[in-house]
């Protein structure tokens, strides 16, 4: 995301070259990851009202909605409060096991083993508020929050209450880890069901934006469109593999 803006903002006019672009992001997700809401600091000698036009021009798979002016020393990263939200599709054991596992992921934890390119020799603490569990849409929903991420923390969490609701993982392990007393070695959770659901920094957002967003409908209709038509081509292939299946069945043995 970082570089087609960059990319864009020279394009768009807004700056003579990429380097000369002031640009810092509030979070930075891994390739699949999506984001629903993210904060990014530029300095732009243009209104508010023209630099988020010029913004929702880059591409239609970003779009900027409003935007506040901040003093120079602003960092964007010192963000209040982030929240991620994990969308489990085919949950595996039960909910009271993902939620008993959940309840460990609070307060002050080493994430020396829910993290990526962590140093080894030397706690490495962040604090969570809290892991809630819900329903939506026929997934089970986890959201995650917290000040400040390592790499890869949610993916690794959401793999660790997958192995304790399998029965691989017992809480005490999971326990130990989030004390810095053990090193797990645990798998991540698939980057496409993660979403950056909120970032809050505690500013007021004065401008927002009063554009239609016609590239972004027509992504989002295209997109939809293939989606149709991939449920389609599966569905005939899953009746295809339902009518070859009934017709082995009913093959006299020794037919082929």
């Amino acid at each position: 995301m970082e570089s087609e803006i960059r990319r864009g903002a020279v394009r768009l006019g807004l700056v003579e070259t990429e380097a000369s672009l002031r640009l810092e992001v509030a979070s930075r997700t891994d390739r699949g990851v999506h984001a629903r809401a993210n904060a990014l600091v530029l300095d732009a000698a243009v209104p508010g009202h023209a630099l988020l036009g010029a913004l929702n021009g880059i591409a239609p798979d970003l779009w900027f909605d409003r935007a506040a002016q901040v003093p120079t020393d602003f960092r964007v990263r010192s963000a209040r409060r982030r929240m991620y939200r994990y969308f489990e599709p085919d949950p595996v054991g039960r909910r009271r096991d993902w939620a008993a596992a959940a309840a460990l992921f609070h307060g002050s934890i080493d994430v020396r083993s829910f993290g990526r390119g962590l140093p080894m020799d030397r706690p490495c603490l962040r604090d969570l508020e809290a892991i809630r569990l819900h329903w939506e849409a026929g997934f089970l929903v986890l959201d995650v929050r917290g000040r400040s991420f390592v790499w890869g923390m949610v993916r690794k969490i959401v793999g660790a209450l997958r192995a304790h609701a399998a029965g691989t993982l017992p809480l005490p392990e999971i326990q130990a880890a989030l004390q810095g007393e053990l090193r797990l070695s645990l798998p991540m959770a698939e980057p496409e069901s993660l979403v950056l659901w909120e970032v809050q920094h505690g500013i007021r957002w004065t401008v927002p934006y009063t554009g239609r967003p016609r590239a972004r409908m027509r992504r989002c209709t295209a997109e939809v469109r293939a989606a149709r038509a991939r449920v389609r081509v599966l569905e005939a292939l899953g009746a295809e593999g339902e009518e070859r299946s009934r017709a082995g069945r009913a093959t006299p043995p020794g037919f082929l």
